[in-house]
């Protein structure tokens, strides 16, 4: 399998961090794959007209994009039911964890852009909408920790632990911490799972950026 890579992405650590937990990461080639919002690459447009990593393209041909379809395919290599639970209950508690770790992830990258555009650009709405949602978003998953701590490995878990170190990667500005021990005291632990470790962010001298107060 191959698949276009980004060290710094953080949809990509999702899937690697997958892999490694699935023991399948030796059976993927990562082919660095260098995009922006701006800035189109030829050859991974030939598999995915979005221009988007991560893209994973199997031995056949076919090619499988977004994060979440891609972590569910190698689950299902992997035997299926392991990273994302085969029981009712669990499997939709993982998914939705995944879901608003992914749009957590989604909404500091608009954050992040928006204050990009520089002073008489940015549009101060738009900063307090996502910074409030980002906050929302934040107290969901500590209200959740307890279940959080229950749960074995899986798809939700992994986002959303991928998504807190994705804040600390590149905002460290934005202190989530704060108020949350308890979603904190997770992470830390979470942070050195062996497949979290396997598959870190590298820095390649990406800028990094103060998020605006989160009171």
């Amino acid at each position: 399998m191959k698949l276009h890579w980004s060290p710094s992405a953080p949809f990509v650590r999702k899937v690697m961090v997958a892999a490694h937990a699935l023991g399948l990461a030796d059976r993927i080639d990562c082919v660095r794959s260098r995009v922006g919002p701006a800035r189109l690459n030829a050859e991974l447009m030939a598999d995915n007209p979005l221009n988007k990593v991560p893209t994973l393209v199997l031995a056949d041909g076919t090619v499988l994009y977004d994060s979440r379809v891609i972590c569910d395919y190698l689950d299902a290599v992997a035997g299926g039911g392991i990273l994302v639970p085969a029981e009712p209950a669990a499997r939709w508690r993982a998914l939705r964890w995944q879901c608003l770790a992914d749009g957590l992830v989604d909404v500091a990258i608009l954050l992040r852009d928006e204050h990009f555009r520089g002073e008489g650009h940015r549009s101060t709405a738009h900063l307090a909408a996502y910074t409030t949602k980002m906050r929302a978003g934040l107290d969901a998953m500590d209200a959740e920790v307890e279940a959080l701590d229950d749960a074995r490995l899986n798809v939700g878990s992994i986002a959303i632990g991928v998504a807190l170190a994705y804040m600390d990667f590149r905002a460290p500005g934005l202190e989530w911490r704060a108020g949350r021990p308890r979603l904190a005291a997770w992470e830390r632990v979470f942070a050195e799972q062996p497949a979290m470790r396997a598959a870190p962010f590298v820095d390649e001298g990406g800028k990094k950026f103060a998020f605006y107060a989160m009171e």
